[in-house]
């Protein structure tokens, strides 16, 4: 049977996870499915400036306007993320080749795709293409840019479940573009309320106590 999808929610790490590459963080679910999971961790900004790296994207780029480490695999690509303004229509699959030209022009080889258009939970979400002109990007208000990204194989994510690695929480929209990422972790479990929520009083470095 396969998992129920858990895409667009995240995964807040709880002290039994034991990676580094992981401590302390806040992944927002892209995929998932049979073939695995892909996710980006929203609570990892680098001291690198967005308009030193991708000019012109930065003026997109709500607070703190950075480039953040996604994950650890393929750290050598860049990811972007970005935020559909209300109202933006969202281009239409073609069917049996009807309105493949109308896709080749507005769809396909447009500056962003939808990833994620039916989650109310944190609104329309999109992949952007950052190799395009920032002013094409018409409809995209708000853009994270991600090094790297979080991965599992089949079954993977659903192991590390079970051994209680990881607290699924809902998504909020100011998640993905808080201005204080580094406080997501506590801030997150927290208001999930309960036992869960004693998780956030953890101390950094527990050989501290």
């Amino acid at each position: 049977m396969p998992p129920e999808s858990l895409a667009g929610r995240l995964l807040v790490a709880t002290p039994v996870i034991g990676d580094p590459n992981f401590h302390r963080s806040v992944v927002f679910l892209l995929d998932h499915g049979d073939s695995g999971a892909l996710g980006v961790v929203i609570n990892r900004p680098t001291d690198v400036d967005l308009d030193e790296s991708l000019p012109g994207w930065d003026e997109l780029a709500p607070a703190p306007s950075v480039v953040f480490v996604g994950g650890p695999v393929e750290q050598s690509g860049a990811i972007g993320l970005g935020r559909l303004a209300p109202g933006t229509p969202l281009p239409l699959p073609a069917a049996d080749g009807v309105g493949d030209d109308a896709d080749e022009e507005e769809g396909d080889d447009g500056p962003w795709s939808p990833v994620l258009s039916a989650l109310g939970s944190v609104g329309p979400i999109a992949t952007v293409d950052l190799t395009r002109d920032p002013l094409d990007a018409v409809g995209i208000d708000a853009v994270r840019v991600f090094v790297g990204y979080a991965g599992w194989g089949p079954g993977q994510l659903e192991g590390e479940l079970a051994q209680e690695a990881w607290v699924v929480a809902d998504a909020r929209p100011a998640d993905l573009w808080s201005a204080d990422p580094e406080g997501l972790w506590e801030r997150v479990l927290r208001r999930q309320g309960g036992t869960t929520a004693w998780l956030s009083l953890y101390p950094l470095d527990p050989s501290g106590n």
